[in-house]
């Protein structure tokens, strides 16, 4: 489905609420590699995160020793004797490559009593982030995001806004040709699942089908991001990540009380 520009702020919604961490770590580490230049922030910060934060994160209490690698700063640090986790272009001078790659499971990190393992593309990736300079990103949330250049397309004449350009840039790229435009009916339903949850009703369908103003869709789309139901369907997402419910559930069944966080 594509839309007219009038309706970006659905399609944004929508990228930005869905896609937007996809987005962000779509890309698979063979991309990564034949692009030639590692992300810290898509590549390596996730790699840290999972596997060495707990021992070397901003947590002082966990913390295992004076590295931490939360940090540019804490990473590069001397650690003593001439000793630091990450030298800049020097993989075999880091201890961090050092550990990693280590055949002493003495020596190795992450430890087998910390139950996470690198993967041997994991350490791959780490290595050569070191090798290309270790170069730091802050938080993607403290980056301010940079408009990308189109891509080009052969089948122009499908293209109506910007966003269609790079839809159809991956379609191309992968060999596969747009599917035709849906009907009507379709194009209501999903736009109301997607943005209520709930299928449109009757009443809703035959006055869409039967409305050939020019701004029919747009007028749709304003009337479902005025909904409530908008709202909850949002909201919905965050009660499934705080694991909601009324009750204790099986065997256990007490009353809880979080339904005045719902509400």
């Amino acid at each position: 489905m594509r839309l007219s520009s009038s309706s970006n702020r659905v399609m944004l919604l929508l990228v930005l609420a869905v896609g937007g961490m996809f987005l962000a770590y779509s890309s698979s580490t063979t991309d990564s590699q034949a692009a030639g230049a590692i992300r810290f922030n898509r590549d390596i910060r996730p790699i840290l995160s999972d596997r060495c934060y707990s021992c070397h994160g901003p947590d002082a209490a966990s913390r295992k020793s004076r590295l931490r690698l939360d940090s540019e700063a804490g990473a590069v640090a001397d650690l003593g004797e001439g000793r630091r986790a990450i030298r800049p272009g020097d993989p075999q001078g880091s201890e961090l490559i050092q550990r990693i790659t280590s055949s002493d499971p003495a020596l190795r990190m992450p430890p087998a009593a910390s139950n996470h393992q690198l993967t041997a593309t994991e350490i791959t990736l780490l290595t050569e982030w070191v090798r290309q300079g270790a170069k730091w990103e802050p938080h993607w949330a403290f980056i301010a995001p940079d408009r990308p250049d189109l891509p080009q397309v052969r089948n122009r004449s499908w293209v109506r806004n910007e966003i269609d350009r790079f839809v159809l840039a991956k379609l191309e790229q992968s060999g596969v040709e747009p599917s035709p435009e849906a009907d009507r009916a379709s194009l209501l339903r999903r736009v109301t699942f997607d943005l209520t949850g709930l299928p449109p009703t009757i009443a809703e369908l035959d006055s869409f089908i039967n409305d050939r103003s020019p701004d029919a869709w747009e007028k749709v789309v304003d009337r479902l991001l005025a909904s409530p139901r908008f709202g909850e369907r949002m909201a919905f997402e965050w009660l499934d990540a705080a694991r909601y419910a009324d009750t204790n559930g099986y065997q256990i069944d007490g009353e809880r009380f979080m339904w005045r966080w719902r509400d």
